[in-house]
């Protein structure tokens, strides 16, 4: 394990990033600022390391700097419609940062603060936070924990657990942007192949991605993945879904199935890698970096749309606020637990 500086932030408080290599040289890099996953080198075709996540080279451009890029993301990921939900009678109300509605519990979002490193070894981290009651405007003090592991062949496996004395939302997920060329490759996805073990998803009601509240069927749209297609294969069809997000920004419903299973298969033939993708999750949201526009990101690279794919795993979205989507409420005491896994391989 490597500890570094990683700037230092306006109050003074010093960032480090922590760098986790295993045994094949594949190695992630997480900063206790944000809980970010930074860094992503996995082998290539050829055997050379490639960073195959987009991201800033110093915490001051994650501070200011928007997209999300390798960030937690909590108390509730993705949109809470009208910014409000109710829970046990009372309505409670988020600040409205996208459209009137909330997005990713913002604007005063988890990746954006200090965590505390509880334990690190030379292939796990594992980073604490305290979210005190009514933070960002939800109920309860809530204690969470993201524990990053790298194992020896080649898997990133992120796992949230958490406690709150009060019900509450809590609906954890991560935003990294993939792109399997490499960071700093300055290529679309397009060219990408995609699975996606989902059978149906949730279209939404307009450009505001709020779900219309139903789950429809993926087949005979160019929401249909279940066969491994190009990812630019239908991104630029005439279809109202697209028009809405400007590309693919849509929650897929996946199978379902007991603990954690398989919800998505990504292959770059340019780099030869592959990037299976699993979770115990009820869905999955797929978002093809519509809206990153010009970003100057690591070793100068400019990001522009399309520059990487998010696998989001998660509650459906406005899940609260939507009683046929499974609910997203912990209830006082009990225990969160859930767990991402992203593996690498070379075809």
């Amino acid at each position: 394990m490597l500890k570094e500086s990683f700037g230092i932030l306006p109050d003074g408080s010093k960032a480090c990033l922590y760098t986790l290599k295993n045994k094949s040289g594949a190695s992630i890099s997480v900063s206790d600022f944000g809980s970010l996953l930074v860094k992503v080198y996995m082998p290539d075709q050829k055997g050379m390391l490639r960073d195959i996540v987009l991201g800033y080279d110093n915490v001051n451009d994650y501070r200011t700097g928007s997209g999300c890029f390798g960030a937690v993301v909590g108390r509730c990921g993705n949109r809470t419609a009208h910014a409000r939900f109710q829970l046990n009678g009372i309505t409670y109300r988020l600040t409205p940062n996208e459209n009137n509605n909330n997005l990713h519990s913002g604007p005063n979002t988890y990746d954006k603060r200090m965590w505390t490193v509880s334990n690190v070894t030379d292939q796990e981290i594992t980073l604490f936070l305290v979210s005190p009651d009514k933070d960002q405007g939800f109920p309860g003090c809530l204690k969470i924990y993201v524990t990053y592991s790298l194992t020896d062949d080649n898997c990133v496996i992120i796992h949230y657990q958490g406690t709150c004395d009060q019900d509450t939302v809590l609906n954890m997920t991560n935003h990294s942007y993939f792109n399997l060329n490499g960071a700093d490759s300055q290529t679309t996805v397009e060219d990408h192949l995609l699975k996606i073990y989902a059978d149906m998803y949730t279209p939404v009601a307009d450009s505001a991605s709020i779900p219309t509240g139903e789950i429809t069927a993926v087949r005979g749209t160019p929401f249909d993945f279940t066969e491994e297609k190009r990812i630019g294969q239908d991104l630029h069809v005439d279809f109202d879904q697209l028009r809405y997000t400007g590309g693919y920004d849509h929650n897929f419903v996946l199978r379902k199935g007991e603990g954690i299973r398989e919800m998505a298969v990504a292959v770059s033939k340019e780099s030869g890698i592959r990037m299976r993708a699993y979770t115990d999750c009820p869905a999955v949201q797929f978002y093809t970096g519509n809206s990153i526009g010009n970003k100057k990101g690591k070793r100068g690279a400019i990001y522009k749309d399309l520059g990487g794919f998010c696998l989001e795993s998660q509650y459906c979205p406005n899940a609260v606020n939507t009683p046929n989507f499974l609910s997203p409420v912990l209830r006082a005491n009990d225990s969160y637990d859930s767990v991402t896994t992203y593996k690498f391989e070379v075809i």
